[in-house]
């Protein structure tokens, strides 16, 4: 994963443990005070989202702690992870550009393409000036590679 990447999952980490699993452990003593825990609804909405919580701190425990960091600034050449690739959408006529992370900091909103996505796998190896098919959930695409950088 990348250092951004990284990062990102470490301050959410952060923040669940030092907002969120306080804020519930709060909520689940108020609704123990209204009484009868068996039809008590905020009881069990609390616990539910306690259980959601713990849940995924488990889980950022356990990528954090076996994420392999890479710099994407030190590599060079053909498409790999971490470049950053600008492609020119031939059906479309649109530029799209896109950086290839793990899977943990995918986000195709902001621009972060999942490295095991029919594109990516698709770009990897290729150069600038390629031409790429990808067989993609909404059709066949074809992209043309214009630019390859590792930022």
């Amino acid at each position: 994963m990348t250092r951004a990447g990284h990062t990102a999952l470490e301050v959410e980490l952060k923040h669940l443990k030092s907002v969120e699993r306080p804020a519930i452990i709060k909520a689940i003593a108020e609704a123990r005070e209204h009484g009868d825990l068996s039809e008590n609804a905020e009881y069990h909405s609390a616990r539910e989202k306690q259980s959601f919580i713990e849940g995924r701190i488990k889980e950022l425990e356990g990528v954090i702690s076996l994420a392999e960091v890479i710099d994407p600034k030190g590599l060079s050449g053909a498409i790999k992870f971490g470049a950053t690739v600008t492609l020119f959408d031939e059906d479309t006529e649109e530029e799209k550009t896109w950086q290839i992370v793990g899977e943990h900091e995918a986000n195709i909103e902001k621009g972060l393409l999942n490295m095991k996505s029919p594109i990516a796998r698709a770009l990897i190896g290729k150069e600038e000036g390629d031409v790429v098919e990808v067989r993609t959930p909404g059709g066949q695409k074809s992209y043309e590679v214009v630019k390859v950088a590792f930022i």
